[in-house]
């Protein structure tokens, strides 16, 4: 039997499908690839040896170098691809079930931030923990298009953002 993996951005205006086995899984810890997804590092999946097409939507672009063009959703921001010459590779929590793909090495490790390696030592917390501090979860309606695909979806517009500083 085929594999197939769908996924897509957050608000559901792309959506993406992988026919085949992928390639390996990886994270990447390059500068280049920290910023493009506002990260430590960059979990991707390579679409090499396998069909990758877009089932909804077409991603806008960043040419990021000369080499690479990253593909991203234009409604809501999700990054979503990393492609150059050898490939195409898919970031890793836009797929709706990321847990299928485990890392199995890691590159530009000359960028990595120290405190990575201990992330799991960190004191751990479910999102409804701490209503007290953030008492609007109590009734937080999800905005976001479900992990699997859809016949329909229509994404909500952007609101626009608060300026107001939230760190606690």
């Amino acid at each position: 039997m085929t594999e197939v993996h769908s996924g897509g951005c957050q608000c559901g205006a792309l959506r993406f499908r992988i026919t085949g086995k992928p390639g390996k899984s990886s994270i990447c810890h390059c500068r280049m690839c920290q910023k493009a997804f506002g990260a430590y590092y960059a979990p991707l999946v390579s679409a090499y040896g396998a069909k990758f097409e877009w089932t909804r939507g077409t991603p806008r672009y960043f040419q990021s170098s000369n080499h690479v063009q990253r593909g991203f959703c234009g409604n809501c921001g999700t990054p979503l691809t990393y492609e150059a010459m050898d490939g195409i590779s898919v970031a890793a929590g836009a797929f709706d079930d990321p847990a299928a793909f485990a890392p199995v090495m890691q590159y530009g490790v000359e960028g990595k931030i120290g405190f990575v390696d201990h992330l799991h030592e960190l004191p751990a917390h479910h999102t409804m923990d701490d209503l007290e501090a953030a008492p609007f979860l109590a009734d937080i309606v999800s905005n976001q298009h479900p992990d699997h695909d859809t016949e329909t979806w229509q994404p909500k517009p952007a609101t626009g953002g608060s300026t107001e500083d939230t760190t606690r």
